[in-house]
Formats: C-alpha cells, structure tokens, sequence
C-alpha cells in the first residue's frame, strides 16, 4: 500500500463478536498490537469479562486488554462507526461489497470517520444478522478445501494489511557484501583445482573434464563476495600445509 496519508481516519477499531474463549481474546489483542492498532470491543463475551486466560496470552499487549470495552450488541459496539466491515469467508445470502483484506484497509484509509473490523466466535463465526448490520465484507482469499482460520489469524491478517499505511518499526537491513569481480572467483577456481590436482583428486583422468564443470557449475552458483574468496582461498591453503605438531 503506498502514497496513503494514515493521518485521514484513525484507526479501525477490532470488534470480537460473542468470543468464546479468554485465551483466544489475549491473542487477538497481541496480533493487534502487533500491527498497531489498540482498540478492542467485545460483544457478549462467552465466559465475561475480565478473564484471567486473557492476559498470559496476550504476551504483554496488557494495555490493548485493560482498555477493552464490552458491549451487549454489535449495533452498540459499533454505533460510533462510519463503516463496519464483517469478516467471514462466506456472504452467508446478504449482498454486501465483498473485499479483499487489503482492499478493506485501502477503504478504511479512505474514509474520514471511525471503522471497525468485525470478528465473529471460534466455533460458528458471524451469524447472517451479524453480516447484515456491517456496511462491507471481508473475506480472505483461502483454500476452498480447508477455510478455518482461528480468530488471532483474522486478526492479525487485517491488522497487518491496514499497518501497511502506517510507519511501523522494520528490522533493520544489513547491506551484504557487493559480489567480487569474477576475475577472483577465477582465481579460486585455479587455486582450488591446483590444490586438487596435487591430491591426485581427478580421477579417472578421463573425467577430469567433467568433474572441473561441476565444480565450476557449484561455485559459479554463488554470489562470492570478495571477503568470502579471500576466506575459501585461506582455508584451502590451511588444508595444504603439514598440521603442526602441537
């Protein structure tokens, strides 16, 4: 997602309909703080709320958890929202827009006030009167065979679409070496061979030939650098010399 100015709408809220169980809850909320986004709201949870299951699973995302708010509908947990987007991977018989994750996050971007993404329980998902209070759908391109996605994955796969706008922290890069000019791998080649040759490696010796190509094939493979020449043509040297004796 590029050119999308993330200062147009605040965050999508992340809204877990009748979810059954607290782990499953902690969960969501560190696949959301991952990605950050900090607002949960939980629609009837199964077994209330505070759950003490919530919070080790959680690793941490302690305060997207003490934050949380409860409901006891969607239409309230989402009365705040300009755009509501239930998450199912099937349209259930209601017509409604059905997008992509990343498609619905483009959207979010693109609308001015608050949006929510709606999750449905672990069992059963979002009913047919839950989809039909949300504005979009959302449905993750998956194998028709096998459509099960636990209620973190979801999460996390349209937190991590919508993060795609936002400048989060990346692992930093560690620029590799540029590769050597093929002149010294050449000379790796022929310092190789000749250390070879002195072993009496090549044999038969009518397939010299063909064991040469193969190894030129193997090492021509790689992108040496100039360090990683310099470090092969010194251990092949050690290996020629007469072992101290200690």
């Amino acid at each position: 997602m590029s050119e999308i100015d993330a200062s147009t709408a605040p965050p999508p809220v992340i809204v877990l309909v009748r979810p059954q169980l607290g782990e499953n809850i902690g969960k969501a909320a560190r696949a959301m703080l991952n990605f950050g986004l900090t607002e949960l709201r939980l629609v009837s949870p199964r077994d209330g709320w505070p759950n003490p299951d919530a919070g080790p699973a959680a690793s941490g995302a302690d305060s997207v958890l003490a934050g949380a708010q409860v409901f006891d509908s969607l239409a309230g947990a989402t009365a705040d929202c300009t755009h509501i987007y239930a998450t199912t991977v099937r349209k259930r018989g209601v017509t409604k827009p059905v997008l992509t994750p990343e498609a619905a996050a483009k959207a979010v971007y693109a609308t001015p006030g608050r949006s929510a993404y709606v999750f449905g329980p672990e069992r059963s998902g979002l009913e047919t009167d839950d989809v039909a209070l949300a504005h979009s759908i959302v449905t993750v391109p998956i194998n028709p065979e096998f459509g099960s996605l636990n209620l973190a994955q979801a999460v996390i796969l349209l937190a991590y679409e919508w993060s795609k706008g936002v400048a989060l922290a990346s692992p930093p890069e560690a620029p590799l070496d540029p590769p050597a000019p093929h002149g010294e791998l050449e000379g790796l080649i022929d310092h190789l061979v000749r250390d070879l040759d002195a072993t009496g490696y090549f044999f038969p010796p009518d397939r010299r030939t063909m064991t040469l190509r193969t190894l030129r094939t193997a090492l021509t493979k790689t992108g040496w650098s100039y360090n990683d020449i310099r470090m092969m043509r010194g251990i092949i040297t050690a290996l020629g010399r007469t072992p101290k004796r200690r």
